[in-house]
């Protein structure tokens, strides 16, 4: 295999579909998946790809400082696509420290490593995929581009502005070769129940509330999981280092409007009807960001990538799988999850 990519937090949501992808599209590629196993890393997500030669999964720590420099020494790493990160905005709110040590000091480690054991190669990557949060929010009908002014406003959307600064810096002082992607509200299979949309899909099979925040009028934009993948997949091969790139979907919706839509599929997947009863208005998040929407015209005119699902498509395909995997979906809200689950969810 003449080529080891790290991909760290390849058990997570985004992570695991971007590690199926590398695995099997790159035969010649060794997959390095490193995750900590945190509550959102689940390892069943790679069931499929985990017994392939050119696959190896280490449970470990990116505040590990000693064990990333191993990894890089060990495996001779060429290339780093950087998923790791804390990134549920609620609990960041509850517990900044936490996603101030992963998101920003486990990213210095990356980079230190990178730094030490690269020098002058120029066959090497460090790709850092960011979020669209750290812009803050922008008014209709502007949207983020790349230059748009940083402005976090969430101790999540705050580490991640940060990490995005240092990786940055690493590229201007150490001459480092990197790439930066921001990407809008992914969603799709494998997502663990605590953002918007699998958290309604979970409580509508349940007949529990759909909590919304405010009065749903915030507005994101949805990107399909494996839109964004084929966008990481692009980026990493063909992208100019050095440069930001913005990913996102082309669906912007308001809170109520998704979650309404949702209502309807899974009523009529589930030959139900009245789901729409369960939305339940709750008390808005401090500092919640009213719009995000971003234009990707860079990464679709520069190298041809577009969203190929709009949001109704979308939600289809995602309804579908978390209704054929209702043991995982059980699973993930049960046992060691379900105290965190409940308290985050079902306890307002």
């Amino acid at each position: 295999m003449n080529k080891a990519i790290l991909i760290t937090g390849g058990a997570g949501f985004i992570g695991s579909h971007v590690i199926r992808k590398f695995v099997l599209s790159y035969p010649d590629y060794q997959i390095i998946n490193l995750d900590k196993l945190t509550y959102a890393g689940n390892l069943e997500n790679l069931n499929d790809v985990e017994h392939q030669d050119n696959y190896q999964f280490i449970k470990g720590d990116i505040e590990d400082s000693k064990l990333v420099d191993n990894l890089f020494v060990e495996y001779s790493i060429k290339g780093v696509i950087h998923l790791a990160a804390e990134s549920h905005v609620d609990r960041s709110i509850s517990d900044p420290l936490s996603f101030i040590q992963t998101n920003v000091l486990g990213t210095v480690n990356l980079l230190n490593a990178a730094v030490q054991n690269w020098h002058a190669q120029t066959d090497c990557l460090f790709y850092h995929i960011s979020t669209d949060e750290v812009y803050g929010s922008i008014t209709a009908p502007d949207l983020f581009t790349e230059s748009t002014t940083y402005d976090p406003n969430s101790p999540y959307s705050a580490s991640k502005a940060s990490s995005d600064h240092f990786v940055r810096a690493y590229y201007n002082t150490y001459k480092l070769p990197v790439l930066i992607s921001n990407c809008s509200n992914n969603y799709g299979p494998c997502q663990f129940p605590e953002k918007l949309i699998p958290v309604c899909i979970n409580n509508i099979i349940n007949k529990k509330p759909l909590p919304v925040y405010g009065k749903g009028e915030n507005v994101r934009d949805w990107l399909y999981v494996e839109d964004h993948v084929a966008a990481i997949d692009l980026l990493f091969h063909q992208g100019k280092v050095g440069e930001t790139y913005n990913i996102g979907g082309d669906n912007q919706f308001k809170n109520i409007d998704l979650v309404n839509l949702l209502c309807q599929i899974m009523d009529q997947k589930l030959d139900r009807s009245g789901s729409e009863h369960l939305i339940e208005f709750v008390t808005d998040r401090p500092g919640h960001d009213l719009r995000y929407a971003i234009d990707s015209s860079k990464i679709q005119d520069e190298l041809g990538w577009r969203p190929s699902l709009d949001l109704k498509e979308g939600l289809d395909k995602t309804v579908d799988w978390y209704l054929e995997n209702e043991d995982w979906l059980e699973h993930v809200t049960s046992g060691q999850y379900q105290t965190y689950y409940q308290e985050q969810y079902f306890n307002r």
